[in-house]
């Protein structure tokens, strides 16, 4: 049955709700499983992160996690490893959401990072189409382009300090849709690991925020319900809830644990 309607890339949820002013959930995935995603997806979360940056994953398994979000209408972010334009845009034309970058170091860094990722007028990234976010050359070439740099948004990492000194011109750097501030790898690389406390960690918590809102740009974090108010307050609108094995792990200690006391229980009947 022919139609009028042309073909359009999927909208972006985590950016349709971010320009709308609202709070996205995230959740990281650290197995290679579609069906994990598939349970985030069903629980309610707005985005699924899943990484190649840490992880064994292959590109089989971020389309399968991709499908299985998509299902229900959810995101998925990879975050990419640190290397050639191949391994930032393969992700997108598997049609992922986004792309988180890690270890941005300086305002150059993150310029070339849009290079490889926007296209025209924005970027030089290559083009192709033929692949799931083109939907295999049905959407015309010219909308294509303007689709994925509207619908498409590049996360860049914050998590060392070398790049605060450049830090209000990274966020200004056309092309970037988020600043995601990264306390762990942060806490590590100032000499203080695991310290979440600390005060450089606060103050830079704040100031990535401040400096990605005075540029239009969004904020990004890891949090959890106990900060949550904290994190809002301090403008940030994207933020992961724990992660995959976190979750497993939790569950079966407290399983074991019940099960201990439970015999411990019984012998001192």
């Amino acid at each position: 049955m022919k139609t009028d309607q042309k073909p359009r890339m999927r909208p972006s949820r985590v950016l349709t709700k971010l320009r709308a002013g609202g709070m996205v959930s995230c959740y990281k995935l650290n197995l290679d499983s579609a069906r994990a995603a598939e349970l985030a997806a069903l629980a309610g979360f707005d985005c699924i992160w899943t990484c190649m940056e840490h992880t064994a994953n292959d590109y089989e398994l971020i389309e399968r996690q991709i499908w299985a979000a998509k299902g229900y209408d959810v995101d998925v972010v990879v975050r990419v490893a640190r290397g050639s334009y191949s391994d930032y845009i393969r992700p997108l034309e598997l049609d992922a959401a986004g792309i988180m970058v890690p270890h941005i170091m300086s305002a150059k860094d993150a310029r070339n990072v849009v290079r490889m990722t926007r296209f025209h007028p924005i970027g030089r990234r290559p083009v192709d189409g033929g692949n799931a976010d083109g939907q295999y050359c049905g959407i015309d070439f010219c909308e294509y382009l303007k689709q994925a740099n509207e619908q498409r948004f590049v996360i860049v990492q914050i998590e060392d300090p070398e790049p605060l000194e450049e830090l209000d011109e990274i966020a200004a750097v056309k092309g970037i849709d988020m600043l995601f501030f990264g306390p762990g790898d942060f806490s590590h690389s100032i000499g203080a690991p695991g310290e979440w406390n600390h005060p450089r960690i606060a103050d830079t918590r704040r100031r990535v925020a401040e400096v990605a809102r005075k540029h239009g740009k969004f904020a990004g974090t890891v949090g959890s319900p106990d900060n949550l108010n904290d994190l809002i307050a301090l403008g940030y609108q994207f933020i992961n809830f724990w992660a995959d094995v976190l979750a497993i792990a939790t569950n079966c200690r407290d399983i074991v644990w019940s099960f201990t006391d439970l015999k411990m229980l019984k012998k001192k009947k």
